[in-house]
């Protein structure tokens, strides 16, 4: 079996700094929207002097909207509770947020992985407070093929139960903790062969395994469908010989997925 240095520390992404840059973004937006209101009220005033009145409660309104979803988005990640619209709060920050945070970060020089680590844990936040149970056959676990070892002559990607469990990489004990749970496995190479394992499989839960950058495209992708992002390991760099720790994923389908009937 491979090892790999625990605890993780390297690998405990901090969703206080997703929060706070998305705190900053949404200062700089209500700042400049004080901005667009302010500059051209005197104009406005000479066309009537309700407009900037008009303008200055459309402008109100939508800082209430922005500081409420933030607030909303905090509670959600403090109380670790489905706040009833935790789901659409996700897709937000998924679909029209990550980009502007990831732009803002470059411009603020945080590293991109850092980022993504902060947004994979915001996600898995939030699709815990939704507190899913799904039945095993509605479940999927979506792995990168470089937890196999570059060397191995049996290919998994068609079907990871081909694997002769020689225990020399962490594909045994994953494929053997699918078959022990009665959960489909699969080995995606890529972001569209994992898009057609989803479509084909029609999972109602995933949790997949893989670097930053793929768990990051894999979520988005994927959504709305409730994703869990478990980082790999890279003891030899990327793309190589990865690993990854069993409890962990271990613990995830204990949260999420109802145990086989006996």
């Amino acid at each position: 079996m491979s090892t790999v240095p625990s605890p993780r520390d390297d690998f405990q992404p901090r969703k206080r700094l997703f929060i706070g840059l998305l705190a900053a973004a949404c200062a700089l937006v209500l700042g400049l929207g004080l901005l667009l209101w302010w500059v051209p009220s005197v104009g406005l005033r000479s066309i009537h002097p309700l407009l900037p009145v008009l303008l200055g409660a459309l402008l109100a309104a939508v800082a209430v909207v922005v500081l409420g979803g933030l607030t909303l988005l905090v509670l959600t990640l403090l109380t670790g509770k489905d706040l009833l619209i935790s789901q659409r709060l996700r897709g937000v920050v998924i679909r029209y947020l990550f980009p502007g945070i990831i732009a803002l970060g470059r411009v603020l020089g945080i590293d991109r992985d850092t980022l993504q680590q902060s947004f994979i844990a915001l996600n898995n936040q939030l699709v815990r407070a939704k507190k899913l149970r799904v039945a095993p056959g509605e479940a999927l676990i979506l792995l990168p093929h470089c937890i196999q070892l570059f060397d191995c002559a049996i290919k998994i990607t068609g079907d990871v139960q081909k694997c002769i469990r020689c225990n020399k990489c962490d594909i045994s004990a994953l494929a053997d903790l699918a078959s022990e749970r009665g959960i489909d496995i699969a080995v995606a190479t890529g972001g569209t062969l994992a898009r057609k394992l989803i479509v084909e499989k029609r999972p109602r839960f995933i949790l997949a395994v893989a670097c930053e950058r793929d768990l990051t495209s894999g979520i988005r992708d994927a959504y709305p469908l409730p994703v869990i992002g478990v980082l790999n390991h890279r003891p030899h760099g990327p793309c190589f010989n990865t690993g990854i720790l069993l409890p962990e994923v271990r613990s995830a389908l204990d949260e999420h997925v109802l145990p086989t009937r006996p």
